[in-house]
């Protein structure tokens, strides 16, 4: 994709970039006293505030609508921040650039949605105004990474993904599970493209927000997108996950900011010695994966022989929870085992499988 530096039009930015404001306009005067506050911090260069606001249910409080956008107008010419808001569809595409709107932003709930996606990238062509993306709510990369796709076919090189974690069905102590793996790989893939944390909607607490931009600089993330409110709660929206104005310059002061590269050589020596180690053990465990799938291939042709389907959830079960409990032993994370012998029995399944459909296709041509 062809993405252009997040420093080239956003003039004399520092790392981090920090975006701050509420989860929600409220009033005129809930939205100036906030930017007048956050302006005083040195990193903070944008100024968010929801206005169209996507609820589960019906009956809750879903933004102050198209009057807000005025006030964002406001707080731009009374700060010199720049403004940034949410925007579902096409529509409000239109009323953001009519009211001058410096950012839009493209929510969780609307990223999931391609034929969603399409509609804004197609109501933005011809303007190149600078586009945030936060990533689905379900844990899709490919999701994620397609509708960056969609906005920059449709000449939009102002993009920037937004890290806001990951819906799941299990209660964890995370709102939105963050899964770092993932923007990591986003960023693999895609190292021009600047991606900030949205530290806010992965916690839903804000005593644990500090904690998730430390993690966010020390993955290499460009900035932090941080939900603040002057009172927060009795925010009308969100109230357990904003912060104060004086809470986010703590945040943002407390930060420890690393680098890619060093420059004393002992520490680049020892660095290279220990990658050399875990590229052997890589190169082991890969050997040991080859090995146990030439198993798994002994024990499809053993199924097959025995009209034995290829799954047998039972075996599974009893599998995943005999590895989880040995991870644990090792002090690794439960977790973790859960899930990377879920990918590894998957490929297991997918290799019987195709076994027996290559059985199948055998017998077919005997007969």
């Amino acid at each position: 994709m062809n993405i252009k530096p997040i420093n080239k039009w956003i003039p004399n930015l520092k790392r981090p970039l920090v975006i701050a404001g509420p989860c929600s306009a409220e009033t005129e005067e809930q939205m100036l006293a906030t930017a007048k506050a956050v302006r005083e911090i040195e990193d903070v260069r944008i100024f968010r505030a929801g206005i169209w606001k996507p609820r589960t249910r019906p009956n809750s409080f879903e933004g102050v609508g198209e009057k807000g956008l005025a006030w964002l107008k406001t707080v731009k010419e009374e700060t010199g921040l720049l403004v940034t808001t949410e925007v579902a569809n096409a529509g409000h595409v239109e009323l953001a650039l009519k009211n001058d709107i410096d950012i839009l932003w493209i929510g969780a709930r609307t990223t999931v949605n391609p034929f969603s996606v399409q509609e804004i990238a197609d109501a933005l062509k011809g303007t190149n105004i600078p586009v945030m993306v936060k990533n689905p709510i379900n844990a899709d990369l490919a999701l994620w990474i397609g509708a960056l796709e969609r906005l920059n076919l449709a000449g939009i090189d102002k993009l920037v993904a937004i890290h806001r974690g990951f819906s799941s069905a299990e209660k964890t102590e995370y709102r939105n599970v963050p899964h770092w793996r993932i923007p990591i790989e986003l960023k693999r893939r895609l190292p021009e493209l600047p991606i900030v944390c949205d530290p806010s909607h992965i916690t839903g607490d804000r005593h644990r927000i500090a904690l998730v931009c430390q993690k966010a600089m020390d993955v290499d993330m460009d900035g932090v997108m941080v939900e603040t409110h002057p009172t927060p709660d009795e925010a009308w929206s969100d109230a357990a996950q904003q912060v104060t104005p004086t809470m986010l310059a703590e945040i943002t002061k407390s930060l420890k900011l690393k680098t890619e590269f060093s420059h004393d050589r002992s520490f680049e020596t020892e660095l290279s010695e220990l990658r050399q180690q875990i590229d052997r053990i890589d190169s082991e465990l890969m050997e040991s994966l080859r090995m146990r799938f030439n198993i798994v291939e002994r024990i499809g042709d053993l199924k097959m022989k025995n009209h034995v389907t290829a799954l047998q959830v039972h075996r599974m079960d009893e599998m995943i929870n005999k590895v989880k409990a040995l991870a644990e032993n090792m002090g690794l994370r439960g977790q973790f085992a859960n899930e990377l012998y879920h990918v590894i029995h998957e490929e297991s399944v997918k290799i019987q499988a195709e076994m027996m459909r290559s059985f199948l296709k055998e017998q077919e041509k005997k007969n």
